[in-house]
């Protein structure tokens, strides 16, 4: 059962379904997972008005507040009273869903000057940081792929390439040896979004464009860190381990969701050469 929840009513252990409003108003990336620590609780008690909880997956309310809550229903999902009579801002209407793969992006933003787009693309650059983090965390914990929640970050990262698109490659492309994988992806993304536009792509293609551009690395978090971050070159035993990072991601992608064959096509072949052959050999 879902039911939307007062952040002050959240406890370890409850399995949250849904995380409202952009990506960008809060540290979780992700809109689907549970509870674990008190870190998770304290930064959702911050950043959000309600969530939705799934009951059936987690922890209920505790047990202490049945007696004077009065549970009410809306589009299928159960909104505690308490927590309205407690001041609390909780929304009553449909949770906001993410948008679909093959929904139209958000209607094109004003031209911004580079000056002006700089301020608002460092405030995305940052939180994508964040978001790949976490991504790559996921996967090298064995996670599934959920490409769907990558969808909203694509959204953001389009739309400021739309203002102005050097201002998010700009400052994408400024990466230290410790973040460089995880910028380099939203670096790509927001290339392949600038050249999705130039060829005059749709909103459908450009998204999945941009979607390619973020999860084409993927299979480096699948990569030994003492390989993935060597200074120096590699050695040959080393390279081979490397050259297995595009058919990793695909595998990766393929046993998750959401991802289109554009996504998965790029990613198994972001290494070809010009002319054709594979840089990187793969057995598919």
């Amino acid at each position: 059962m879902l039911r939307k929840i007062s952040p002050h009513q959240l406890r370890i252990g409850m399995h949250i379904h849904e995380v409202p409003g952009s990506w960008l108003s809060h540290p979780f990336w992700r809109a689907s997972f549970k509870l674990a620590d008190e870190k998770q609780l304290a930064q959702l008690r911050d950043a959000v008005p309600h969530v939705v909880i799934d009951t059936l997956k987690g922890l209920d309310v505790a047990s202490a507040e049945s007696p004077t809550s009065q549970t009410t229903f809306l589009d299928d999902v159960e909104v505690n009273d308490v927590a309205c009579e407690e001041g609390a801002e909780v929304a009553i209407g449909p949770t906001e869903a993410l948008p679909p793969s093959g929904a139209p992006l958000p209607s094109q933003p004003k031209p911004a000057s580079f000056q002006d787009e700089v301020l608002r693309a460092s405030r995305i650059v940052a939180q994508s940081r964040t978001a790949m983090q976490s991504m790559f965390q996921d996967v090298r914990l064995g996670k599934a792929v959920d490409a769907e929640h990558c969808l909203p970050l694509v959204d953001d990262i389009t739309q400021s390439v739309s203002r102005n698109p050097g201002a998010i490659v700009s400052l994408a492309r400024l990466k230290t040896s410790d973040d460089y994988t995880y910028m380099h992806s939203v670096a790509v993304c927001a290339l392949m979004v600038s050249l999705a536009r130039q060829l005059k792509l749709d909103d459908a293609d450009t998204r999945e464009a941009g979607l390619a551009g973020l999860v084409h690395d993927l299979g480096k978090a699948l990569m030994p860190p003492e390989v993935l971050n060597k200074p120096g070159a590699l050695t040959r035993e080393e390279f081979a381990i490397m050259k297995s990072h595009p058919e990793a991601g695909h595998r990766m992608l393929v046993e998750g969701r959401g991802v289109g064959p554009v996504p998965l096509d790029v990613c198994l072949h972001h290494h070809e050469k010009v002319k054709g052959s594979p840089r990187f050999q793969c057995n598919k």
